[in-house]
């Protein structure tokens, strides 16, 4: 029996397979490495001593699906593999569409073809689109998103759910992240971003090591203690035992869940890049600029129901998501590419 793990090369899947592959677990990952190294894989196996089972490949590929059906048997999935940057999905919205939706009806239906109906789904805050209060629970508004990127993660649940109804022997997990940042405690796996990082706490590292100059902090006018953009940020690590608790939960409760895995703690732009000097013992230089349209004031998290629903809930604080996110960076100033 084994795990199939789709993107399990990229940043969060290759913390999930480690964290699989630490208890025990037999898993197989697909990923086609558009937005990940094999390295990471390589380290995984290196961390825990054994090796996962990898196919390179795209999950709009029904043939190597088939195949990964026909020679492992598969009990769960877990489906990371998408496009994720925000600003490339408003540039490039067929290919979003595509990857994140059309993936997943073909990996939901080459699932369906081999009998297998465990499915954990990777979701996003960004499906609350600009949210009428704070926290956000999972019976808040969604919808309103501001970009095809979180549009293709609404549409994913929408058909999920649809699915869950016409086929009640599966049992599907919807899993809405909010702001993953940090690292693997060893240093060897974490965020290696393309190019310039869209994401806030890979672009501080990369300044405090010296490979960009600046910060730009958007905004310091909003209704927040210091002015700064309030976000719920949450450990890579701790996302990764949400999705093993997930998977332990599967046949419990609802056939169909929907369940936000944040903090339920709000930090701003500048409390995270204290936190980083702190950690890293360098000045950051930021300055402020003007807003960004569609960016909101405060978001984060209440993450009572992950507690109630999988008895999971993030133990990693600012200051060692921090520390871990520099340990990677100063050891890996490259990422991936030694």
């Amino acid at each position: 029996m084994a795990i199939l793990v789709t993107g399990g090369a990229g940043y969060i899947g290759s913390h999930t397979v480690l964290s699989l592959l630490e208890r025990g677990d037999d898993v197989v990952v697909i990923d086609n490495l558009a937005n990940a190294s094999r390295i990471s894989l390589d380290r995984v196996a290196e961390l825990t001593g054994k090796e996962p089972i990898v196919y390179i490949a795209d999950v709009l590929d029904r043939q190597a699906l088939k195949n990964i059906f026909t020679n492992h048997h598969i009990t769960d999935v877990i489906h990371f593999a998408g496009l994720k940057s925000v600003s490339e999905s408003i540039k490039e919205p067929l290919a979003y569409y595509e990857n994140n939706v059309t993936g997943t009806l073909v990996l939901l239906d080459e699932m369906l073809a081999a009998g297998v109906n465990r499915f954990i789904f990777s979701s996003s805050a960004t499906v609350y689109g600009n949210p009428e209060s704070v926290p956000l629970s999972e019976q808040s508004r969604t919808g309103g998103t501001t970009n095809p990127y979180g549009t293709s993660k609404l549409m994913v649940e929408q058909i999920l759910a649809d699915f869950s109804r016409a086929q009640p022997d599966f049992r599907i997990t919807c899993l809405r992240y909010f702001n993953p940042v940090g690292a693997h405690p060893s240093g060897r796996i974490g965020e290696d971003p393309n190019g310039i990082p869209n994401n806030l706490v890979p672009y501080i590292s990369q300044v405090a090591i010296g490979k960009l100059k600046t910060v730009s902090v958007y905004g310091n006018d909003y209704p927040t203690p210091d002015g700064t953009g309030v976000r719920d940020y949450i450990h890579v690590m701790d996302l990764a035992t949400g999705h093993l608790a997930a998977l332990d939960c599967q046949n419990k409760g609802a056939a169909y869940k929907v369940i936000n895995l944040g903090t339920g703690v709000g930090y701003s732009v500048i409390d995270l890049i204290k936190a980083f000097e702190k950690a890293a013992q360098t000045k950051i230089h930021y300055q402020f600029v003007a807003r960004r349209p569609g960016d909101i004031a405060e978001c984060w998290s209440d993450p009572s129901l992950a507690y109630k629903e999988l008895g999971w809930k993030a133990v990693y604080n600012l200051d060692e998501m921090m520390r871990d996110t520099w340990n990677w960076q100063k050891n890996n100033p490259n990422g991936y590419n030694i």
